[in-house]
């Protein structure tokens, strides 16, 4: 182990200070009450209002458009409410000048700057008619649905799902514009060299398929169904965001972390962002290269027409330990894994010598930290006692598959060198040479568990014996998966818009559909599960959305977030039921203001 990089200055005193002053300032703090309603003058309820500091928060960017590596920042915070029953929503005051967007679908949007406000604010939404305009407020999932009558092929169209959405939104705004077939091969050409693997089938038939069917969309709008209707527990909901990052971040994983700070890694600019949910102050630690690291890493070609990156390391997934509160980092780009102290701001790199792509990572209760190798099909240890890593290979399905994986390093150094393998190379439709242990977790009785993304499996590791069981899944595209406190799994489906839940006691598979319209239309990315509460928080990944399973009673709750194209890849809690997500697209210039953020989800009191 080395020590990598270090700020020593004291914070501790002026995180306070400032902590103070903004405790002191909402004393005098004065909500805002408005109310909406219809032309017609009836209240109108479940209308999203959202609050946005103008001018937005003074951040530095001075190290290459991002703040000076150690030094402390004030974001400032968009506020969301719902209106209840009689059309009132209740925001918090900024001491300052703010916008507020109104948005309900099937009315106009409202914008006012809040200098417009008279002091008892009565607004009124103008009702939406324009067929194209209804139709652009509907998010990604509804006109992804579409899709059906275009790609007859319902094989085809969950693969054009699983590998042309893990990214960003398939039928988003930038997606869903009228391209050539020729402008939709060089696209697809381009994601293949990214990491998708859509077969080569499909790399042939969907260019111009997708030219002739969102030509037809967008002349006919009114094919664009209708999307999932907002419920009334909105009006106890709450919704904060700080934004974070520019439109050239990815803001991937986060943790919330016992110290009570939120830790997010961008993964295109190597800065770690230790950020106070509860004030919005923050600091960003740039993880430093080691000592022959190329831009991109090991994936050196993957990003060379990417406009703007950092990424020797590629920050990907992030966990801490229950012993000293360190957080551990899988920098997938590399052969190691990062700590960090979050007392000292010190990093560690440990170095291995074998495994390609580290992942998700999580830690067992004797202090081991354990991650998926997504390319080179193994799960990895790390034993903090001794400081030796353990890899674990997962079975292959062939031995085409197996020598594949073992060319993987190579073929990206081809890639790097500027030679086009990835168009040479015939896909499959079961990804072979890609099997993809992705998503990891511990349940309660120290079981490793991994979904295995393109083989549609999971499987499990006895640590005592090393001995590693494969479970096939009955639905496709496994991703990330968490456990509930009673051992049982809980799997997102990628391209299924369900999870499944697996008992490991009776080794039976139960399947929860997502509560989205169009039925089947979303792509949950991740979930986790707040033990505290019974529940299952999903990522509506291609609906902008978060969606609460309540275990007890089976029963949904859908929440739609501010921000179209909302792309969203993991889930933490709080101690106060808080539910944390980020904005965190590939590009986020897809994001709505191109702006992604760290998002506070209050859900309310909502039953």
């Amino acid at each position: 182990m080395k020590k990598c990089f270090a700020h020593n200055a004291p914070r501790a005193a002026l995180v306070a200070a400032m902590t103070g002053l903004l405790a002191l300032a909402g004393l005098n703090a004065q909500a805002l009450t408005l109310k909406v309603q219809t032309e017609e003058g009836r209240a109108a309820s479940l209308v999203m209002v959202t609050q946005t500091p103008q001018p937005p928060a003074r951040i530095d960017d001075s190290d290459n458009g991002y703040p000076a590596s150690g030094k402390l920042q004030q974001g400032a915070f968009e506020h969301t409410r719902f209106t209840d029953a009689q059309g009132q929503a209740t925001l918090p005051d900024t001491h300052g000048t703010f916008e507020l967007r109104l948005r309900k679908p099937g009315y106009q949007d409202l914008k006012l700057s809040s200098k417009d406000l008279p002091a008892t604010p009565v607004l009124t939404l103008k009702a939406e008619k324009d067929v194209r305009a209804l139709a652009q407020q509907r998010p990604s999932n509804a006109w992804t649905a579409t899709l059906e009558k275009a790609v007859p092929d319902a094989s085809i169209r969950k693969e054009f799902l699983l590998h042309c959405g893990f990214c960003h939104q398939q039928g988003s705004v930038f997606l869903r514009r009228e391209r050539s077939a020729e402008e939709w091969e060089t696209t697809i050409k381009r994601m293949v060299r990214y990491g998708s693997r859509l077969s080569s089938q499909a790399q042939k038939e969907l260019p111009a398929q997708l030219e002739a069917h969102w030509k037809y969309i967008n002349a006919h709008p009114e094919l664009v169904p209708a999307s999932t209707p907002w419920g009334e527990h909105l009006a106890g909901a709450q919704i904060t965001e700080l934004p974070l990052g520019d439109r050239f971040s990815q803001m991937h994983d986060f943790l919330m972390h016992s110290n009570g700070m939120v830790y997010i890694g961008d993964n295109l600019q190597d800065r770690l962002y230790e950020v106070n949910p509860d004030t919005g102050a923050y600091t960003v630690y740039k993880i430093p290269p080691e000592a022959g690291d190329k831009l991109g890493g090991l994936l050196a070609g993957r990003l060379r027409d990417f406009p703007k990156h950092e990424t020797y390391q590629g920050i990907h997934s992030l966990a801490e330990s229950r012993k000293d509160g360190h957080v551990f980092i899988t920098p997938s780009y590399q052969r190691r894994l990062i700590e960090f102290d979050p007392v000292n701001k010190t990093f560690k790199a440990h170095e291995m010598d074998s495994g390609f792509y580290p992942h998700t990572v999580r830690i067992d209760a004797k202090d081991r930290v354990w991650f998926t190798l997504a390319l080179s099909n193994q799960v990895a240890m790390f034993d903090r006692s001794t400081a030796k890593f353990t890899t674990y290979d997962l079975p292959f399905r062939s031995l085409m598959e197996k020598l594949t994986v073992k060319l993987t390093p190579f073929f990206f150094k081809l890639i790097g060198w500027g030679l086009p393998i990835t168009n040479w190379v015939k896909v499959d439709h079961v990804s072979t040479g890609v099997p993809l242990p992705y998503g990891i977790d511990i349940t309660p009785d120290g079981t490793v568990w991994i979904a295995r993304l393109h083989t549609d499996e999971i499987a499990s590791i006895d640590p005592a014996s090393g001995k590693v069981t494969m479970i096939p899944t009955p639905l496709h595209g496994p991703r990330r998966l968490r456990s509930d406190r009673d051992g049982n799994l809980w799997i997102a489906m990628f391209n299924e818009s369900a999870i499944l839940r697996y008992e490991p006691a009776t080794a039976k598979f139960t399947t929860f559909d997502l509560p989205v319209v169009p039925k089947g239309s979303d792509t949950p990315y991740a979930l986790n599960v707040d033990r505290q509460r019974h529940q299952v928080w999903v990522t509506g990944t291609n609906s902008d959305s978060a969606q609460c399973l309540d275990i007890s009673s089976g029963t949904w709750r859908f929440y739609p977030l501010p921000r179209k194209a909302t792309f969203t890849r993991d889930v933490e809690f709080g101690r106060d039921g808080r539910v944390f997500l980020s904005s965190a697209s590939f590009p986020s210039w897809h994001i709505e203001d191109a702006q992604p953020t760290l998002i506070q989800l209050q859900p309310g009191n909502a039953k």
